[in-house]
């Protein structure tokens, strides 16, 4: 496995962790159905939070949340649709991104809670 493939699952597991430590229930990681996909799909009170994960080793090239543009995030939106829809959820909903950023073995975490919301188009 590629080493980007590595530090990107070992992100999503560290920011696994750390939403449940904050008292987030996951609901679901890594769901797809076709071409849609979403990281983490979590419960925190009565709101329903996609997250985005974004996992770096280092910054010297951006930001990991800035990889997350406009498609992106209709890709993500459309993803929540889909999900929502399937399972016959009526709850709020929150869009997130986790990041995580490796530098000489250490991980720091960052949870940007509504990083966006869904475009109007």
């Amino acid at each position: 496995m590629a080493k980007h493939h590595n530090v990107g699952r070992d992100g999503e597991n560290i920011a696994a962790r750390y939403l449940e430590g904050e008292g987030y229930r996951i609901m679901d990681r890594n769901w797809r159905c076709g071409h849609k996909e979403i990281d983490m799909v979590v419960r925190n009170e009565n709101t329903i939070v996609f997250v985005e994960v974004k996992t770096r080793c280092g910054t010297e090239y951006g930001n990991p949340e800035d990889a997350v543009n406009f498609r992106k995030i209709r890709r993500i939106v459309n993803s929540a649709d889909a999900y929502l829809r399937l399972h016959s959820i009526d709850l709020d909903v929150r869009f997130d991104i986790v990041t995580v950023v490796v530098e000489n073995g250490v991980f720091k975490v960052e949870h940007i809670k509504e990083a966006f919301y869904p475009p109007i188009e």
